[in-house]
């Protein structure tokens, strides 16, 4: 027996009222993603799935290339209806005709993983209908829509609470998208496959994928990626001749020769500076401070890092700590040592016990140990402003 051919629609065409936000909440950002790339992304991912469709609203459609991002699999767009039914009937219409197997996905949901798609598309193989879903924990009371009075409490071993993605044969969907479209109204489209007679099986769902809906969904999801640390690694190394001033982090070192650059050479600041680029994922310290632009001829290296600390500050970001390894032969660091370590703090913002310079020798190997030039590695944490 050959794999199914399995196609997943994803359905972002609402616009998220509920979500108290200026856009869809689809186009909510998590962690430098919005919730529908990272919904894309985890079927994208996905090495049982061969295409997919993405329903937007009909506002979105012209930029629906850039909003999706790019993916491995092949991705149709769709524009979607006043109805839930509506989106995934148009979704549906966008599959070529070879998928055998189609999950449906709610956009909101951007915490799926693979293994409940493993189980979704394992049952509905199986079955021909399967629905993710999670136990009720609470005890469930029947209250009805006009009043505030208890009508029954729900034995709760018989509650469970649907997720997505919820899979269907593609026969099976073809006949619950017409059944929608006749006129019966339904939540999703396990309920269609109720309504028109078929068994659904139940799969064991998870409780992290949660659905984004309320504004207080939006604050809990943004918060697992902003409790989230980024690591960036820095280098820089510049050839050392005779009458250039060596600096380090503003603090002038005694000797007869410096680096030769197009700024000041510092490369404790520019090593830290190219870190924290680094860990944003935007780029290196040439592309922001090019050595062809005149502006950063003999730049202190300090001025470089407070401006990469301003443009981390602009993205969200700010450095939690810091740790520097200077190679160089001669002069020693240490006498120097705490007054690098107190500037860089008050530039990063951090106490000093968060910053750590260290300064080693390169033990006459190579052009740095020949005295030749001076080198530095840096490491930096950073995490999302107000986090740490």
């Amino acid at each position: 027996m050959t794999d199914p051919r399995v196609g997943v629609i994803i359905v972002a065409g609402g616009r998220g009222i509920r979500a108290g936000t200026p856009r869809p909440k689809q186009l909510i950002d998590l962690g430098g993603r919005t919730v529908l790339q990272r919904s894309v992304a985890a079927f994208d991912a996905h090495p049982a799935v061969s295409e997919l469709v993405v329903v937007l609203p009909a506002e979105l459609l012209p930029d629906a290339a850039v909003i999706v991002g790019r993916t491995a699999r092949r991705c149709r767009y769709a524009e979607g209806g006043a109805r839930r039914q509506d989106s995934v009937r148009s979704g549906v219409a966008a599959l070529s005709s070879g998928v055998s197997i189609v999950l449906i996905h709610d956009a909101a949901r951007p915490f799926v993983d693979r293994a409940l798609i493993d189980r979704v598309i394992e049952a509905a193989a199986r079955t021909g209908a399967a629905v993710p879903a999670v136990a009720a924990r609470d005890t469930v009371k029947r209250v009805p829509a006009d009043q505030r009075l208890v009508a029954a409490t729900l034995p709760r071993e018989e509650i469970w609470l649907a997720q997505t993605p919820q899979g269907f044969t593609r026969a099976v969907l073809d006949e619950i998208v017409a059944l929608g479209a006749s006129g019966v109204e339904a939540t999703d489209e396990a309920m269609l496959a109720e309504r028109a007679g078929r068994p659904v099986e139940v799969v064991v769902g998870d409780a992290r994928n949660d659905k984004i809906t309320t504004a207080d969904d939006v604050m809990r999801a943004q918060q697992q990626f902003e409790a989230t640390p980024r690591v960036g690694t820095g280098y820089d190394l510049h050839r050392l001749v005779a009458g250039r001033p060596l600096v380090l982090a503003g603090e002038m070192l005694p000797f007869e020769a410096g680096p030769l650059g197009h700024s000041d050479g510092d490369v404790v600041c520019h090593a830290l500076a190219d870190a924290m680029f680094g860990a944003m994922g935007a780029g290196d310290i040439g592309q922001h401070f090019p050595n062809t632009d005149p502006r950063w001829k003999d730049v202190a290296g300090l001025d470089l890092l407070a401006r990469s600390v301003a443009m981390a500050a602009e993205r969200g970001w700010q450095p939690a700590n810091v740790d520097v390894t200077v190679i160089l032969e001669r002069p020693k660091l240490v006498p120097h040592l705490p007054v690098i370590i107190g500037n860089l703090a008050r530039v990063l913002g951090l106490d000093v016990s968060c910053v750590s310079v260290k300064g080693k020798t390169n033990e006459g190997v190579d052009a740095v140990g020949r005295g030749e030039a001076i080198a530095s590695h840096a490491v930096v944490v950073m995490t999302r402003r107000g986090t740490s």
